[in-house]
């Protein structure tokens, strides 16, 4: 039996560390690289006699993301004690949802692949909740021992839960992103996987093709990177298939994946809800959120990817492929928004061009991110404005981007004007220069009379190289074949 006989389903729980500068229950710090301990306050090391206060803006945030979901905003949600023993979790239990979560449904539309290929899909979302995050366990500085790093415990989380309606890793990988890339537009997470503030458990099981049950699920924990998550989930199932074509079977699980070898191991049996023994937290109340506080909250929120993406297509005339990579990420959006707003909007397509081409090629050269880009909006704005009036080729456009971004000139006109780099459009100037190219190539002109278009093409680019790349090519063009007689 083929891998093509089995079908693969997967659902991502994602945890988003909230960007809120104090701890979901407590007034302690979330600053990231302190000291081991000294962000952990009476609160967060659970303290016999301290009280959990409830941190309006983790709740925001949250509504924030139901709202950029089309999620519906419990009126009414309740904190529980999930029940675990484990050294970075002091009280023995973590504060979570699971009955009322804040976050209740939605959807996000996904696009996989690239080029011909790609394709859109909608993943259902079935939750998203508030709760505090554990500490961390250190075991590389110890000898023999481990030690425990409280900064972390009480960290404000969203965790938001998929439906199982991804069916490969690609898929899976694109979902991550674009939740993701939405966390950081809506300004909830910094999204910084490498400091844990976004992080993936990815469920996977694999069925039978036509099957209608779900096989049973193993459950990948903390995954902090895409490329990690994918080759993890692609592992997995060749395992399970494997397992499964082989006669075996395995039960529901925890396992970790290694980057070292590209494998899964396992860690434990899967609990269920009721093994943590969940019971409302005493000590907090309902969270109540009124209507008037939900319009408050919409009121802030800024454009949202998919109708900037349609608006992109509806008043500048880009493709649906442009208007999706150019909102690929908050900056990107802005700095295309910035772009266009200098050069005007007549000038979209260029500009989109430009900054999916040159300024793409450079930043992933350089390993930058937009934000980071030695060239601003403002300076792209100016350079583009200068090859639309024809005063510069896109080759010499090339030139003076080159030295924007090595920060040799403060503005294009500046490097224009001092190194000579204006297109010559003078009729008179560049007749002479085909004069002189048509006087020393007797030979290519007789071929492009008798019919060979590539000594046409070769006598131009004489005059491009005589003009140093300055003059105009259509003007070249047209001029030259005026003067040949065609």
């Amino acid at each position: 039996m083929s891998r093509s006989d089995w079908e693969v389903v997967i659902g991502l729980e994602i945890h988003a560390q909230l960007s809120t500068s104090s701890k979901i229950f407590s007034g302690a710090s979330t600053a990231f690289g302190a000291q081991p301990n000294v962000q952990a306050c009476a609160e967060d090391i659970a303290l016999p006699g301290v009280l959990p206060v409830l941190n309006r803006g983790a709740v925001e945030r949250a509504i924030r993301f139901g709202l950029a979901l089309g999620s519906r905003i419990a009126p009414k949600s309740v904190f529980e004690r999930k029940n675990y023993f484990y050294p970075d979790l002091p009280a023995g239990y973590q504060v979570s949802q699971l009955e009322l979560p804040v976050v209740q449904g939605g959807t996000i539309t996904i696009r996989v692949g690239e080029g011909e290929g790609a394709y859109e899909k909608t993943i259902r979302l079935t939750r998203a909740h508030l709760e505090e995050d554990a500490g961390k366990s250190l075991h590389e500085d110890f000898h023999g021992m481990s030690g425990i790093d409280l900064n972390r415990a009480g960290m404000p989380l969203l965790e938001i839960v998929s439906e199982p309606d991804m069916r490969s890793s690609a898929e899976a990988a694109a979902y991550a992103r674009a939740i993701h890339a939405l966390v950081r537009w809506i300004d909830i997470c910094d999204g910084n996987m490498q400091e844990g503030s976004f992080r993936c458990d990815a469920n996977v099981s694999v069925r039978r093709k036509g099957a209608e049950a779900f096989g049973t699920r193993r459950e990948i924990k903390n995954l902090n990177s895409f490329r990690f998550l994918q080759q993890a989930i692609d592992f997995e199932v060749a395992w399970q298939i494997e397992t499964l074509e082989d006669g075996g079977r395995f039960e529901q699980s925890t396992v970790l994946f290694d980057p070292a070898t590209g494998q899964t191991r396992m860690m434990r049996s899967k609990e269920d809800a009721h093994d943590y023994r969940y019971f409302p937290d005493p000590n907090l109340l309902p969270l109540m959120i009124e209507p008037e506080w939900i319009e408050r909250v919409r009121a802030t929120m800024p454009e949202l990817p998919m109708a900037m993406k349609a608006r992109f297509e509806r008043e500048f005339g880009l493709s649906a492929q442009d208007a999706a990579a150019l909102i690929a990420s908050r900056e990107m959006a802005d700095y295309f928004s910035a772009v266009v707003a200098a050069t005007g909007a007549e000038h979209a397509k260029l500009c989109a061009n430009w900054m999916m081409g040159e300024l793409a090629a450079r930043l992933n050269r350089a390993g930058l991110e937009i934000d980071a880009a030695p060239v601003s909006g403002a300076q792209l704005a100016g350079l583009l404005l200068r090859i639309a009036d024809g005063s510069i080729s896109n080759a010499i456009a090339r030139q003076v981007f080159e030295a924007l971004w090595n920060g040799e000139g403060t503005d294009a006109d500046e490097i224009i004007e001092r190194l000579g780099l204006k297109q010559v459009t003078d009729s008179g100037a560049i007749e002479a220069m085909i004069e002189e190219v048509i006087a020393a190539n007797p030979k290519s002109v007789e071929e492009f009379r008798g019919g060979k278009e590539k000594a046409f093409n070769a006598l131009v680019g004489q005059v491009m190289k005589a003009s140093r790349g300055k003059a105009n090519p259509a003007r070249v063009n047209e001029l030259m074949r005026r003067r040949l007689g065609t």
